[in-house]
């Protein structure tokens, strides 16, 4: 489903990706771990084309994303893998003067060029799956943390999208909502949901991933399935991160 070979991305003279080569096939879970500063985030942005990259390829379904992607002339291309691939932030990205409900219709109405009934049919039922039935008519700024990630996880899921890319999807949110969103992300997984997701979560890698990757100073220094990777680690600079967040 995602093909991405060799990877090269640069700001500047700053090299954050150096040569990255995955595989992700429907219904996997890939989890990316490792140190702040080993370009974790920068590779989900490639994957959905919101950054550019120098080298290398990346093979979304059917569509091919190469160094000379260009976000005018391509604007299709680039459309038609952001309808394959769909993205959970870090911090919501909600459209602060819409409600829920409108948050979630928005995109399938005006991408998807669905019927406002058909498009709230969708958003209803999402909505529901990830506990907010009775937040339809509430603003972003009206909700918790926790809320408005779930309202974001619906609004990726009702493009129907062949894959989720979520990027540290927990990391502003306390504890407990953390363990919310995790329990719901187990849940997609369950349901054969595609994702690839960077987390702080070494819980979440270790007993939902299908396969672990560890990135450091812009390598995928170690990767496999997480029993391997958290069971037998042997690169020195998977030994040493996983010896850390035992601590922690």
């Amino acid at each position: 489903m995602i093909t991405v070979a060799n990877l090269v991305k640069r700001y500047g003279d700053a090299e954050i990706l150096k040569g990255i080569s995955l595989q992700v096939q429907k219904g996997e879970v890939h989890s990316i771990i490792g140190p702040s500063g080993g370009g974790k985030s920068t590779f989900l942005r490639c994957i959905n084309g919101l950054e550019p990259f120098q080298s290398g390829e990346l093979r979304v379904g059917g569509h091919l994303l190469t160094p000379m992607t260009n976000p005018r002339s391509d604007a299709r291309l680039l459309e038609a893998v952001r309808r394959q691939v769909g993205f959970v932030f870090q911090q919501f990205n909600l459209f602060p003067h819409l409600t829920v409900l409108e948050n979630v219709i928005e995109a399938p109405i005006h991408v998807l060029k669905l019927k406002r009934s058909e498009a709230r049919q969708r958003a209803e039922r999402l909505l529901a799956r990830v506990g907010l039935s009775s937040k339809h008519a509430t603003y972003p700024r009206e909700l918790s943390g926790g809320q408005q990630q779930r309202v974001a996880i619906a609004r990726a899921l009702v493009m129907e999208p062949a894959a989720i890319l979520f990027d540290e999807p927990t990391s502003a949110l306390d504890p407990v909502m953390a363990s919310e969103i995790l329990a719901l992300m187990e849940g997609l997984a369950k349901d054969g949901q595609t994702m690839i997701v960077v987390t702080h979560s070494m819980g979440f890698a270790r007993n939902v991933a299908s396969q672990v990757h560890v990135f450091a100073d812009g390598y995928d220094v170690e990767s496999g399935p997480p029993s391997k990777v958290f069971g037998s680690p042997q690169h020195a600079t998977t030994q040493s991160f996983l010896s850390q967040t035992a601590k922690d």
